[in-house]
Formats: C-alpha cells, sequence, structure tokens
C-alpha cells in the first residue's frame, strides 16, 4: 500500500488514476483562500484529495466546508478514506460524479483544480489515466462555466497548468467572465524554462494583476520560498 504522509495527515496513494505529484501540492499550498470566515471550497478533479486537505489544512480555525469530485470511482473512494481519516472528517465530502453531471445549490468561495491538460499528445491506453491526463471528459471550459455559475460573488477558481497553456487559460476564462487576477510562474531550477503555472481567477478585473515568479529548487536543494511555503506539510522539510 502506498502512503504519503504529511505533517498532519496521509494520503492513501494507491488506487487512484493518478499519483500524488507536484502539481498538486504547488495548488494546495499556492492558491489563495477565502476572505470570508465561513466558507465553502470545491476541488475539482480531486484525485486523492491531496488539495483539499492541504486547503483543510490552511482553513483550521476558520468555519468551512471543502467538495471533492472526482469523476473516477476508485480514486474518489481512496479520496474518501483520506478524508474520513483526516482531522477534518467532518468538514469534507467526497463526490463520485463527473462535474458536467454533478447538480449542487451550494455557491463557493474558493474552487481549485489540477486538471486534465494533455488534448494533443497520445492518449494513454488505460482509460482511467486517460481521463486523469487528457482533456477527454474534462476540459479547461467546464471548469470555467462551473465556476460562471457556482462560484460566490467575490469567489475566486485557481488552477495549476503547464506553463504554455497560459495564453489559451486566459482566453477560455475570459469567454466564461472571469479575468485573470493573479498568476504565480513556476520554474524548477533558475535558468530553467518556465514549468507551471498557478492561475487565480475572479468576476472583477483587478486593478493590477498580482505576478510573481517561484523556484522549486536552488543549488544544494530545495529554493528557500518552496520550503516556506511547504514546511508545515512535508516531512522533509
Amino acid at each position: 500500500m502506498s502512503v504519503f504522509r504529511f505533517k498532519q495527515f496521509e494520503v492513501q496513494n494507491s488506487r487512484s488514476a493518478m499519483k500524488l505529484g507536484t502539481d498538486s501540492v504547488l495548488l494546495g499550498a499556492l492558491a489563495g483562500l477565502p476572505e470570508d470566515e465561513s466558507s465553502r471550497v470545491l476541488d475539482i478533479g480531486s484525485g486523492t484529495g491531496v488539495v483539499a486537505l492541504m486547503l483543510a489544512q490552511r482553513l483550521n480555525g476558520r468555519d468551512f466546508h471543502i467538495d471533492g469530485v472526482e469523476i473516477d470511482k476508485e480514486s474518489a473512494l481512496e479520496m474518501e478514506e483520506n478524508f474520513r481519516n483526516s482531522p477534518w472528517a467532518e468538514r469534507l465530502s467526497a463526490i463520485h460524479s463527473p462535474l458536467q453531471a454533478w447538480k449542487t445549490e451550494q455557491k463557493y468561495s474558493l474552487i481549485v483544480s489540477n486538471p486534465p491538460y494533455f488534448d494533443s499528445s497520445l492518449t494513454n491506453p488505460d482509460p482511467r489515466k486517460a481521463d486523469a491526463r487528457h482533456c477527454l471528459s474534462l476540459g479547461i471550459g467546464d471548469i470555467c462555466s462551473f465556476a460562471r455559475e457556482n462560484l460566490k460573488p467575490e469567489g475566486r477558481l485557481f488552477l495549476i497548468l503547464p506553463a504554455d497553456c497560459e495564453k489559451r487559460l486566459v482566453r477560455t476564462a475570459a469567454s466564461f467572465d472571469l479575468e485573470l487576477q493573479s498568476i504565480v510562474r513556476v520554474r524548477t531550477s533558475p535558468g530553467k524554462a518556465l514549468k507551471r503555472i498557478v492561475a487565480g481567477f475572479g468576476r472583477q478585473k483587478p486593478e493590477k494583476l498580482m505576478e510573481s515568479e517561484f523556484r522549486i529548487c536552488a543549488e544544494g536543494g530545495f529554493s528557500q520560498e518552496y520550503k516556506s511555503v511547504l514546511k508545515d506539510f512535508l516531512l522533509a522539510l
């Protein structure tokens, strides 16, 4: 059995279609938190539930509830187990459903997603991994459409995607009346090409776009910014 242990929770990681990785951990650490004291949060394509669990830890002490929605049955069952074994079990709900088929009356303060993003590369022959990695059953447009309908007026949407998706992501979000408000551009190390973006969207166009760069590694190991944002989560830091 594959178990990844964090400082305040652990994640079973053997049945999910996609395994726990750096992208999910970065999203869980870098997504902006809701400003309202009582908040509802949604993690789309939650997989093992690690992003939801990291957000639960960051929101600890506040009134919150986090829903994780996941199309893959085995992943949803593993997420449910991870939620149940966490310190925030009563504040977390695992939902097995395609996003497009899921109906909810909730309005969310925060929606996050580490979505599938391969749309032109060779499709994985494993159908579960194909759904998890490729835009076959969940596209950026699906996420933005849901966010437009289900975000609170001041709510925000955060996604992590490859850096070369930035322009397409901003265009797609704008077509659903979502404005880019913040963006963190991630490099693995100095001198390397940009690897990922963590982009935040809302209904209002900001007076000034919040832009920053984030390095995962520096000479001799992890960068100081990586250690700073993940020190409360990772045992190795």
